[in-house]
């Protein structure tokens, strides 16, 4: 069985959890960083870091043009709109935040998807691998628990869009391969998520979650918070806190 996948990596925490897991399934890892002129562009520097870390193989994939049509997001246009910051658990969950960029999981799947169907479909019509003997896979870091009320990190919406996906490819309409989605942490807390990371050795100290992106994490928007929560619930020190500190930024 010939086993590929496309990962989309963020340079956060979970997409880097995502990639290693991905990787010790024995899939032929393909990660893939989209800029799309988002606020926070010190994590595309940091995906890069991850994926030079696991040794695997990494695109950065230009859609800059995507911040001028998701305009209503305080992570594409932080001058219109103010990141939240300092709110509860409870706060965190009642509707959904500034910060939700429009259609982004959405966009980002259909992207990996046009990439997997052109690697997998080289495969299949230039190296004549059978199709019945792939497996193709698009890996997300989506999370259910600790989503911040985004609508695209629900079971539901994964369920539609793989659904979608067998319709709209040669691959599932010619030759009957399913790209599927996989989504390893929907259902895991941040301490999970951690602990497994842990268990993969994930490179935690060059993984990037504060919306801010300035020289350290600001410790203050709902993305420093939930992965204060999970390394703490864990037992373990952020180890990029360790880094940092022993660099003299912290």
């Amino acid at each position: 069985m010939f086993k590929i996948g496309v990962v989309l990596l963020s340079g956060g925490m979970d997409s880097a959890t995502t990639v290693a897991y991905a990787k010790s399934k024995g899939y032929e890892i393909h990660a893939i960083t989209i800029d799309y002129g988002q606020k926070l562009r010190k994590e595309i520097e940091y995906a890069k870091k991850v994926a030079e870390k696991l040794s695997i193989n990494h695109k950065v994939i230009n859609a800059l043009y995507f911040k001028e049509v998701a305009w209503y997001s305080a992570l594409t246009h932080p001058e219109l709109f103010d990141i939240p910051k300092g709110r509860d658990e409870k706060e965190m969950k009642e509707g959904i935040p500034i910060t939700y960029v429009p259609l982004r999981n959405t966009f980002f799947i259909i992207l990996a998807a046009t990439y997997l169907e052109s690697l997998v479909l080289h495969k299949i019509e230039k190296e004549k691998v059978d199709p019945k003997n792939i497996d193709a896979r698009i890996f997300i870091a989506a999370n259910y628990l600790d989503y911040s009320g985004y609508p695209d990190c629900r079971p539901e919406f994964y369920k539609k869009i793989n659904d979608l996906l067998k319709v709209a490819s040669k691959l599932g309409t010619e030759y009957g391969v399913e790209m599927k989605i996989e989504t390893p942490l929907l259902f895991k807390s941040k301490k999970e998520i951690v602990e497994l990371g842990v268990e993969l050795n994930v490179p935690f100290e060059w993984t990037w979650s504060c919306y801010e992106g300035g020289e350290v994490p600001c410790g203050k928007c709902d993305s420093c918070l939930l992965r204060e929560k999970g390394f703490r619930e864990a037992g373990v020190e952020d180890p990029l806190l360790v880094r940092l500190k022993k660099e003299g930024k912290l």
